[in-house]
């Protein structure tokens, strides 16, 4: 038996009705792509982006409060919204990386 998406904790209708139109139905399914892949699936069937959205999302998928994010974890999570909202999973370029450099986005990567 699957389980609704409604079922995880943050998830109600609207993001249950959301991940269907996005082709994802189970809480089951949602957890096996993660935040991510799903989230990039949202986009992909054309919902708008929305930060709150992802990060209650990730938070969701934790087992988290949809509020809980803060500080250094909610600022890595801007990075990785950032990329899917802009159709890449990845290293940040153009004016990402110089506001990365500047240090007005957090980097997320590992400097060698």
């Amino acid at each position: 038996m699957t389980e609704p998406i409604s079922s995880i904790r943050n998830l109600g209708p609207a993001m249950e009705a959301a991940f269907a139109r996005a082709g994802v139905h189970s809480a089951e399914a949602l957890r096996s792509l993660g935040t991510d892949a799903a989230y990039a699936k949202l986009l992909a069937s054309g919902a708008r982006p929305h930060f709150i959205a992802y990060y209650a999302l990730e938070m969701a998928l934790q087992g988290r409060p949809w509020n809980d994010c803060k500080g250094a974890e909610k600022d890595a999570l801007r990075v990785r919204f950032a990329a899917l909202k802009a159709g890449r999973s990845g290293n940040p370029d153009g004016l990402e990386a110089v506001l990365n450099r500047i240090g007005v986005i957090p980097s997320t990567r590992v400097q060698p």
